[in-house]
């Protein structure tokens, strides 16, 4: 990729969504109209908890340049303790991905509430100028 493919490159990003907390806070950031890059296809899922490695992988394997979970605040999930599941679990798909030749900072875990609107722009701007810096993923050859 050339210096000047690389400015116009717009990364894919699939974002797991915690039904509750995270979800809500994506939907208040839409009808706030708060302004955010449009990179993100959203995925709702009942709780961060749900999000499986193996989500993560097939999502960077089929086209998307990073993986953004968003879930609930310590101590406020609905599911009791699926936050800190995700948390770690998310911890060790880094490690993971590192050992597959892949950036880890191309996974991303915040906490975002259903009143921070605000902060969910903030992130998946943030995401994005990251993943731009990073260029598009290179993925190890399969075989």
């Amino acid at each position: 990729m050339t210096k000047d493919s690389s400015k116009n490159f717009e990364p894919n990003i699939v974002a797991f969504l915690c039904n509750w907390c995270s979800y809500a806070g994506a939907d208040l950031a839409g009808t706030s109209r708060i302004k955010y890059p449009p990179n993100i296809k959203s995925i709702r899922v009942m709780c961060s908890g749900r999000v499986d490695v193996v989500f993560i992988l097939e999502s960077l394997r089929n086209g998307a340049d990073g993986v953004l979970i968003a879930g609930c605040h310590p101590g406020d999930c609905h599911y009791q303790s699926g936050n800190y599941k995700t948390n770690r679990r998310v911890l060790l798909t880094k490690k993971l991905l590192g050992e597959l030749g892949i950036e880890p900072d191309r996974l991303r875990f915040e906490y975002v509430s259903a009143s921070e609107g605000q902060k969910f722009a903030n992130v998946v701007t943030d995401f994005v100028n990251n993943l731009k810096r990073m260029g598009p993923i290179k993925l190890p050859r399969e075989g």
